[in-house]
């Protein structure tokens, strides 16, 4: 079970190479073999020996069909092979094994040869790949070449498991130590993304690895050159065609990977240049951690946007024609994505006011927490109970937001006491003062404080008011005082009262309907129905 979960994310990465090509191979390569070709290559076991033109009423396709057909019928003899040149009809003819194989036409020299030149060179070509196909069709070589596949096999095994190694443990050892301790730090998403990166990077390597080998092994043999050439060009041609363009420039499938890869870069640049600026200036000037937040922020957004611009340039597209792909955006964000926009606007006045900061205390309409991280579209605060909660930041300025620690942390806490009728409220004062002092979080300037807040129903009414530097921890605060008051009032006798409700009953005729009357009087009682309760015969 453990291994087939480690190699989800392999065949994830694999099925999405897979659909890449056959999408590629269907809408891009298919009008350019659906053409004509002006030449044709003639090949011998996957390896291309020279290009023929079209000669009168053959097109080249024609009479690269014909030799390449008779090429392949000549290595499944085991005889010597014979190719020597005759002139007909005045122009050099190739023979061999003296059956005729190829005519140089005019049209088939290279530029600044003639067809005699021609035809020598090709007929050597000839007949030294005719020579290397049948060595290789011998039991000594398959055999050979058979033992050395099996050996690169071997050796690609464990190089892609060391890939996996790297990935699975080293890589992920890496990044524990790149982490920061801190939990919520806003510089661990760029370390995610580079570790993503690095991961993404090494499957593609493994994936790279076992298809380079597969066709390196299948052009080893002569059986299967053929279509190991054909899957190559087909790579090739795919990955190197251009599939759209942009102004006047072409542009390639792998130019696009590169572009995408330089984007990639530049953001984890950004990141980790913004990341060595808080740790490395920003935290020795003095500069508090809400400020150097923001100035994080904006410096790496601003690398971001100028270094964007900066590739986009020197890789050729003119950055005036992509205004009108920004207006595009810009009604798709107005209609579609119009709560991203307005949570990152939000964002920014975020940073530039500075309503909260990182490590306030913030109460948020039911959500009470301090703040962790403040991002381009939500801020996350860590509630008392350890649990992160995702706040969008248009959240902040639409809602009050109850800022405990806003420029000065110190609060004040508000615990009601009620005690007994008859306590004298002076004892009562100095028990609720000395309960006070006796916690070490309360603060001693400003002094607390007891208001007499009237003679409730119960109760003489009370108020302690206590001043705390970390109104983060007022809940546990409040218990603790609770408990010394608690102990302090039974100490000095004052009583803590329970509610009180006064029923007062009044004397009077009791009327008693007849069937009533009738039901006493089958049960054997007797009741005047003039009398009151108390007097029952």
């Amino acid at each position: 079970m453990y291994r087939s979960r480690r190699f989800r994310p392999l065949s994830k990465y694999l099925f999405a190479v897979v659909l890449i090509l056959t999408l590629v191979l269907g809408l891009w390569l298919a009008p350019v073999i659906a053409q004509t070709p002006a030449q044709a290559s003639i090949v011998l076991d996957g390896r291309q020996l020279f290009q023929i033109s079209n000669s009168g009423q053959y097109s080249a396709l024609e009479r690269a069909n014909l030799i390449n057909s008779q090429l392949k019928n000549a290595v499944k003899f085991d005889q010597p092979i014979q190719v020597k040149i005759e002139q007909r009809n005045q122009l050099p003819t190739i023979l061999l094994n003296n059956r005729y194989l190829l005519t140089v036409t005019e049209q088939d020299p290279v530029l600044g040869s003639t067809a005699n030149e021609q035809a020598s060179i090709w007929s050597e070509q000839i007949q030294q790949a005719l020579q290397q196909a049948q060595f290789e069709r011998t039991t000594t070589y398959l055999r050979r070449t058979t033992l050395v596949a099996v050996g690169i096999l071997l050796l690609t095994a464990i190089l892609s498991w060391l890939l996996g190694w790297i990935k699975h443990h080293l890589l992920k050892e890496a990044l524990q130590r790149l982490t920061p301790p801190t939990e919520g730090a806003s510089d661990s998403g760029g370390i995610k993304a580079l570790g993503f990166f690095f991961q993404l990077v090494l499957a593609i390597a493994r994936i790279g690895l076992w298809v380079g080998v597969v066709l390196y092994i299948t052009n080893l043999f002569p059986f299967t050159r053929q279509e190991s050439y054909q899957i190559t060009n087909i790579l090739v041609t795919s990955f190197t065609s251009p599939i759209f363009t942009v102004g006047k420039n072409p542009y390639s499938i792998t130019e696009l990977v590169i572009l995408i890869g330089l984007l990639f870069g530049l953001v984890i640049f950004a990141g980790t240049a913004t990341n060595l600026l808080r740790s490395r200036l920003l935290n020795f000037a003095g500069i508090n951690r809400s400020a150097q937040e923001a100035i994080a922020i904006i410096t790496k957004y601003g690398l971001i946007f100028i270094g964007t611009l900066v590739i986009l340039q020197l890789w050729g597209l003119d950055i005036s024609s992509l205004a009108i792909l920004a207006s595009g955006l810009g009604v798709g964000i107005g209609f579609g994505l119009q709560d991203i926009a307005k949570n990152f606007g939000s964002g920014l006045v975020l940073v530039f006011e500075r309503p909260i900061e990182l490590g306030d205390f913030v109460e948020v309409g039911e959500y009470k927490g301090i703040v962790e991280r403040m991002g381009a579209r939500s801020t996350e605060i860590r509630t008392l109970d350890h649990v992160s909660i995702i706040v969008p930041n248009s959240r902040f300025l639409e809602k009050e937001v109850i800022n405990w620690s806003h420029r000065n942390p110190i609060s004040r806490i508000h615990l009601p006491v009620g005690v007994a009728y008859g306590s004298d409220p002076k004892a009562v004062q100095a028990a609720l003062l000395s309960a006070a002092k006796k916690h070490s979080s309360v603060l001693e300037t400003p002094s607390p404080l007891v208001l007499f807040n009237g003679l409730g129903d119960s109760s003489l009414n009370f108020e302690l008011l206590v001043w705390t530097a970390e109104p983060n921890k007022q809940f546990l605060l409040k218990s603790d005082l609770y408990y010394n008051i608690y102990e302090v009032l039974q100490q000095q006798k004052i009583e803590i009262p329970f509610p009180q409700i006064d029923l007062h009953l009044r004397s009077g005729t009791l009327g008693l309907s007849p069937q009533l009357l009738d039901q006493f009087s089958n049960n054997g009682q007797h009741i005047h129905p003039t009398t009151n309760g108390d007097n029952q015969a």
